[in-house]
């Protein structure tokens, strides 16, 4: 668990990446609540009130505060090069997102303008701040690997995400005048959901897949290539998104152009998947059901897109982007956090803990629990039953509201608590072997 490659020495405080861990399942209960309160109204459209304050608190409150914990835990790790005032950013970005996004969701919800311009000014503060702390600390690796690459891109992608969204929310809240904002706001979901979220996923991939789940190394020319070309591909689609297509002949490249790259996040899932197959260690693992899970579902997700390339009538349905969005953000990225999080944080308790030991006792003394007593496998693989429930729901929630929109939340409610419970158990063994490491230090002093 401690490669070459890896910078453990230079990793922050275990509490700056734990207050985003620890509050972003409760931002996910929020958002099933709403499914299981609201039922099949949720699902009419993905323009009302209440399936955008769901959507947000599901992008913003849970993948958003997991994945900023996690890059100013991971940079740090990855490329030896620590974020600057990582612990006073940390707690004013969170506090920022976290009050940010609960505004947002209630401002939706209840047409409330206040809070809805106070979301907009607090959410854009938040992430200027993460991303800058960010800028810094990238801009001093010397030797960036592949995925320090994926993450300076899905920064990138994350700042034209949130960009596109204060520009949308400042037209909402106070009318600017944006023109097709239609338009804007499925760019912003594209850089959203396949820029920040896709990007960060895959560059992670390549350093924590193999270490973690025990498979071999991804092949050298996706490591090094993909990224970029993703990265690149979702700008030719924006260019070709915002140009009137005027002609057959720009729409028909158009569609071309986004075949190719979505094929480039299946060509990923797959080369994930055979990797996987391929594992060193045969014995099943919570964790690889998750990813399994999220890269089956970037499958489907493509599958979904082609069948809208041959069924345009039911492309323009209100289904057709409710089962995409389903499948993409609860599927593929709900999936794969909770796969990283059940390695990420027992490695992270058992690691700051055997380093305090290992400095101050010099290895000697009390016992450190390992990752598997900080989040035993029977709790994680019941909140996976719950999770798959929840995936085995939705689709028919989408296509039959009235029938399947309330167990559907019902059960993501319950895959969510689960995850709470999970999390927070885990925290609580940190904290008790923690205490009584403190005991025996100052007993030896």
């Amino acid at each position: 668990m401690n490669p070459p490659s890896l910078s453990l020495e230079q990793a922050p405080p275990i509490q700056v990446p734990f207050r985003f861990f620890l509050t972003a399942p409760l931002f996910a209960l929020l958002s099933a609540l709403l499914l299981l309160g609201y039922g099949p109204e949720l699902l009419v459209s993905r323009w009302l009130p209440v399936t955008l304050a769901f959507t947000h608190l599901l992008t913003l409150g849970f993948l958003g505060l997991i994945m900023c914990g996690a890059m100013l835990q991971m940079l740090p790790v990855l490329a030896g090069s620590p974020v600057p005032a990582v612990s006073g950013v940390s707690m004013l970005v969170h506090l920022l997102l976290s009050i940010g996004t609960l505004a947002m969701g209630v401002g939706f919800i209840s047409g409330t303008g206040v809070l809805l311009k106070a979301a907009v000014i607090l959410l854009g503060m938040g992430f200027a701040v993460f991303a800058g702390a960010l800028v810094v600390a990238l801009l001093r690796v010397k030797l960036p690997n592949p995925t320090v690459t994926g993450m300076r891109l899905a920064l990138g992608a994350l700042v034209a995400t949130v960009a596109l969204g204060v520009i949308l929310g400042s037209n909402l809240v106070w009318p600017i005048g944006l023109s097709r904002p239609l338009l804007f706001t499925d760019i912003h979901l594209l850089w959203g959901v396949l820029g920040w979220v896709g990007l960060l996923v895959i560059g992670v991939a390549f350093q924590v897949v193999p270490m973690f789940q025990m498979t071999p190394d991804y092949p050298q020319w996706m490591s090094r290539f993909l990224v970029r070309v993703l990265f690149l591909g979702l700008c030719g689609w924006t260019l070709f998104l915002l140009v009137d297509p005027g002609g057959a002949v720009v729409e028909v490249i158009g569609k071309l152009w986004s075949l190719a790259l979505l094929v480039g996040y299946g060509l990923f899932a797959l080369t994930t998947l055979q990797l996987q197959r391929r594992r060193k260690r045969r014995l099943p693992d919570v964790t690889l059901l998750f990813w399994r899970t999220g890269m089956l579902s970037v499958l489907v997700c493509l599958a979904l897109w082609v069948a809208a390339g041959v069924f345009p009538l039911w492309a323009r349905s209100s289904t057709y982007p409710l089962l995409l969005g389903a499948g993409l953000l609860i599927g593929f990225a709900f999936s794969v956090v909770n796969g990283m999080l059940y390695k990420i944080v027992p490695f992270l308790s058992w690691y700051h803990l055997q380093h305090r030991k290992v400095t101050l006792l010099g290895g000697a003394g009390t016992r450190v629990p390992n990752m598997k007593e900080f989040l035993p496998d029977h709790l994680a693989r019941r909140q996976l039953r719950g999770h798959l429930a929840t995936l085995f729901l939705l689709g028919p929630a989408i296509l039959w509201p009235a029938l399947f929109a309330r167990p559907a939340g019902l059960a993501f409610a319950l895959s969510c608590v689960l995850l709470m419970y999970n999390l927070l158990q885990a925290g609580a063994r940190y904290r008790s072997a923690s205490r009584a490491l403190t005991k025996e230090i100052q007993a030896n002093v």
